[in-house]
């Protein structure tokens, strides 16, 4: 009895300290979210991987069998460099200047490492491009360090910002993480590294939390949707891989979520940025893309 006693009065001390923030579960956000935690899928065992958005997109990208994403596929380059941004904000470490006494519009806002918590998020991809805005001095716009982390910008001083091969590093993330293998196959003229899909289930869950963020689980505000979901449906379209994850949904339920989708796409970001417990950054992205 006592045994059991000391076992209920130690969960009660944990589950106050995580509702404090200070217990083993590290800080927690504003929203709930602790900041420099990847996401997990709750539907799925918890020791299964932890996707990062950037590697979610690319999961959208990728086909299953052939394990590369479309040739004719040219938007999701600049979408990753928008996911690194987003990943950043949303995991504290940078933010969109305020916008003083004289409101500016989101695209002409600067992007700026947050001082107070300028630490290696342990992520290669995330950590290089905080040293890149880190060191930038004036700060740049978010139009400007998606060209810049792109590699496509006609001033040749800020070509060293470029993130290189990331399709390439965030495949092998995945790689690690069990979710693709690694594979040649030869096209005729060249030889290429592709990654099939292996943890199909993987796959499987990311294509239905897409697609009941907007059917099912559709939230009809987004401000109450949460902020990496919101993040991963409008990126993956500014990518061009949501259709991916809409082509086997029914005729009705395709116009549904696309409905949605477009709905999400002609909001008014400046509004929406200027909202409470918002993140502007975020939108900002959004607003580099849907412009």
């Amino acid at each position: 009895m006592e045994r059991a006693e000391g076992l209920v009065q130690r969960r009660n001390v944990a589950s106050r300290e995580r509702a404090a923030g200070s217990g083993p579960a590290g800080p927690v956000a504003a929203d709930g979210s602790s900041p420099d935690v990847e996401e997990a899928d709750t539907d799925g065992d918890s020791k299964q991987a932890r996707l990062t958005l950037m590697e979610q997109v690319l999961m959208l990208g990728i086909k299953d069998r052939e394990g590369y994403t479309s040739f004719w596929n040219d938007c999701i380059s600049s979408g990753l460099r928008g996911c690194v941004l987003v990943e950043l904000a949303t995991r504290g470490r940078i933010e969109l200047e305020k916008s003083g006494p004289r409101r500016r519009r989101l695209l002409a806002r600067k992007a700026k490492v947050l001082i107070k918590n300028d630490q290696p998020t342990g992520d290669v991809l995330l950590d290089e491009a905080l040293r890149h805005i880190k060191e930038t001095e004036p700060p740049e716009s978010v139009q400007c360090w998606i060209e810049y982390l792109s590699g496509e910008t006609w001033n040749p001083l800020k070509l060293r910002y470029q993130l290189r091969y990331v399709r390439e590093r965030l495949a092998k993330n995945l790689v690690e993480k069990g979710v693709l293998t690694t594979e040649k196959q030869n096209f005729l003229l060249f030889d290429m590294t592709t990654h099939p899909v292996t943890d199909t289930q993987a796959k499987q869950r990311l294509v239905k939390k897409v697609q009941d963020a907007v059917l099912s689980k559709w939230v009809n505000d987004p401000q109450r949707m949460d902020k990496r979901v919101l993040s991963l449906l409008i990126l993956a379209h500014a990518s061009d891989v949501l259709e991916n994850a809409f082509s086997p949904l029914s005729d009705d339920d395709y116009e549904v979520a696309t409905k949605r989708i477009r709905e999400l796409t002609e909001l008014d970001l400046d509004a929406e940025a200027a909202k409470p417990n918002s993140l502007p950054l975020m939108w900002a992205v959004f607003a580099a893309f849907l412009k």
